[in-house]
Parts: structure tokens; sequence; C-alpha cells
């Protein structure tokens, strides 16, 4: 029977409890934020025979299916199931749906296959990250950009990943034109100069934007082979105290990141507050209980930064607080 229902058992079956009594809507979210035509069609035809035939785009690069009877929830679970495959979610039992509540959809800009400026595959990224930390119920939210610009919005997420280019100077195909001096001075940092005939790159101020690499036409700047990114951590949107994510590494690869991510999850087991309402805490507040250092110790255990890794520490993290 519908009355029957666990409620949170709907919510984790990525099943939302709407304001309108025994209907429901199915969250579909969608790694990396890049998803087929067939997958479309799918979102549709659940939409058109269960739904009300809307489907509302989420800022978190998902769907939501409005307005489907809760007891067609397990006829919607086996119709969902090929689109579940298609997007490579992963799940408990094939049939069942996919859990979904805490940890949020690993968003993306749409990265280096179609913008010019972005350093890295931001999708193949996302998926990578996506298998490491589905599913799970602690409240943590990723997002990754592809360039400085940070389209995605990375600094609202508690952990934000911002592709960065370590340029390499080729200083025989180099004219001196200044192209990459003027375009860095007005779209970036003025991280570059010229000094004695030559472009000198101020390695404290670069951000790894890649303005030089694009605008040079002699292809003297070049993007190194080995993917680098910028790591910020626990930004956050909500009523007590939303705040900007700060930078903590630079110049770090993908790997430490994976397992940094991989590590907060055991740091958030760890420590989460007992008395968290339905055993979810914000993995930020977590943070500010045990302080920064704490936090640290277990993110960078087993993990081999690069030797080009530049780490900020401590980090402190302000925004307007509500709950005095």
């Amino acid at each position: 029977m519908i009355r029957d229902l666990n409620i949170r058992k709907v919510m984790k079956n990525a099943f939302r409890i709407t304001k309108t009594k025994y209907k429901t809507a199915l969250r579909v979210r969608v790694p990396g934020g890049l998803i087929d035509p067939e997958c479309l069609m799918l979102v549709s035809e659940i939409a058109s025979k269960y739904g009300d035939g809307q489907v509302h785009i989420t800022t978190r690069q998902g769907f939501e299916i409005l307005g489907i009877d809760m007891e067609d929830m397990p006829a919607v679970n086996e119709m969902a199931q090929p689109l579940i495959d298609k997007l490579n979610i992963n799940q408990d039992e094939k049939g069942k749906g996919y859990s979904a509540a805490g940890t949020r959809n690993v968003s993306a800009c749409i990265g280096n296959k179609v913008c010019p400026k972005a350093q890295y595959n931001t999708t193949a990224f996302a998926k990578r990250i996506e298998k490491v930390i589905f599913p799970n119920d602690l409240h943590v939210k990723v997002a990754l950009t592809g360039c400085p610009n940070d389209c995605i919005k990375a600094r609202m997420h508690d952990f934000g990943i911002i592709g960065t280019c370590l340029p390499e100077y080729e200083m025989d195909r180099c004219v001196t034109c200044g192209a990459c001096v003027k375009k860095c001075k007005k779209v970036s940092v003025e991280a570059l100069r010229i000094e004695n005939n030559k472009i000198v790159r101020d390695e404290n101020k670069c951000i790894g934007c890649g303005e030089c690499v694009i605008n040079c036409p002699m292809s003297a700047w070049t993007r190194s082979p080995k993917k680098y990114y910028k790591l910020m951590i626990m930004g956050r949107t909500g009523k007590q105290n939303p705040r900007l994510a700060e930078d903590w590494l630079r110049w770090v690869d993908e790997d430490s990141i994976v397992k940094i991510i991989e590590n907060t999850y055991k740091y958030a087991k760890e420590f989460i507050s007992k008395d968290a309402p339905n055993g979810k805490e914000h993995v930020g507040y977590i943070v500010d209980r045990t302080g920064f250092k704490v936090f640290r110790e277990w993110a960078l255990k087993d993990v081999n930064l690069p030797k080009e890794t530049i780490e900020r520490e401590p980090i402190y993290w302000s925004g307007p607080k509500y709950n005095y």
C-alpha cells in the first residue's frame, strides 16, 4: 500500500517527496553532464508514460521527471534501467533504481571536447570520480571546470576542480611579438613580461589559464603533456554559513585528487556528528568542527603529491553566518 511507504527509502531510491500527496518525481543524474539522444528519448518516454509530461533540468546537470504516481515507482525503475545502464551509474540491484541520497551528482563544464580554453576532458574525470564515491549517503558536492573561468561555479562546492595549464616555453620559436604578454595582461593576471628579448613567466602569479598557449602565433607556448589541476575545498550554499571554496592545492594531479576525495569520505564517516539529522551532515561543517589540520591529515593519507604541487595551509573560511 502507498500509505505504508518508507519515505526515507523512497528518497534514497532517487525519488523525490513532493508537495502533492502520493505523487513523486524521479531524479536522473547525468555524471559529467554529457548525455546522448537515446538517453534523452528514454527520459521523454518515462515522462510521457508515467509522469505528467514535464521534465525539469536541475542545477546539478540532471533531470527530474515530474508527476509520477508513487504506486508506479517499481514500473518506473524497470523502465529506467536502460537509462541507468547507458549513463553507467552505480547501483546496488538492477531493476530497482539507484541510490541517490547524500552525495550529489558530479557536475562538469563542457571541457576540452568543445571549449578551446579547457585543459582536459571534464566528463571523463567526473565519471572516474563518480565510480569512486557512488552510492553514498554522505553530503558531498563535487564539480569540475576546464579552466580558471570556472563556468561550472566550482567554488560553490566541497571539492572544486579547475583545469590548469603548466605552460612550457620554447625560446627558439619565440619572435618576442608580445602577443602572449598583452593577452595575459588584458584577460588574466599579468604573469608574463618581456625581459632580455625573451618571455619570462612569474610562477607565483601564473594561474594556468593557458591564454599564452592559445594566443601565441608561433606556438612558442605549449601545454605540458602532464595534466595539472587546482583543487579548491569546502565551498557551500545553505542556510547557516554559505561561503566560497578556498584554494588548497595548485599543480596537483588527477590521481591525487581522486585519492583525496576518497580519503575525505573515510574522514567524514569517522567524524560525522552523532546528532546529524537523518545521519547526514555537510562535510564542510565537519571540517569546521574538527579543524583543517585534522581534515588535512586524513585527506592526504597515502597521497603522493607531484613535486610541482604547491599547498596552501592553513586554510580559513569566511562567509556570512546566520546561526548565531
